[in-house]
């Protein structure tokens, strides 16, 4: 079974792509806060973690720094930042740590859904509303 870590401080965003990526091969957690975040990674390896860059307030770069302890304690670990307050300092930053993708918010959620896919993570067909 395919494992997906998602952070990000949006319940909205957590849920939404919680519910995108989830299949009978895929297990997808969700965390709010970055302690939550780095005990599931103790707990599980996971194939993609899918991380904001802000968790906590304006100036906050907990993303990266999760980038950053992901890509050393598990190297074979996808990584995909998005942040709603990017740069182009930010977003070579994000790459020169490990990224495999960086996406500016709202991300277009085809685009991704084809990224994590390449990976050979299942995920299930678009459902209509």
């Amino acid at each position: 079974m395919k494992k997906i870590l998602i952070v990000d401080d949006e319940e909205t965003i957590l849920m939404t792509l919680s519910h995108i990526l989830s299949s009978k091969d895929t297990m997808v957690i969700t965390s709010d806060k970055i302690e939550e975040a780095e005990e599931a990674l103790l707990r599980y390896t996971f194939d993609l973690v899918i991380a904001d860059i802000r968790l906590s307030g304006m100036y906050g770069i907990e993303g990266l720094e999760l980038l950053s302890y992901v890509k050393k304690a598990s190297p074979r670990t996808e990584v995909i930042i998005m942040t709603a307050y990017g740069s182009a300092e930010m977003e070579e930053d994000a790459y020169r740590r490990g990224a495999f993708h960086y996406y500016e918010k709202p991300i277009d959620i085809s685009h991704l859904i084809s990224k994590v896919r390449t990976l050979g993570i299942p995920v299930p067909p678009a459902q209509k509303v």
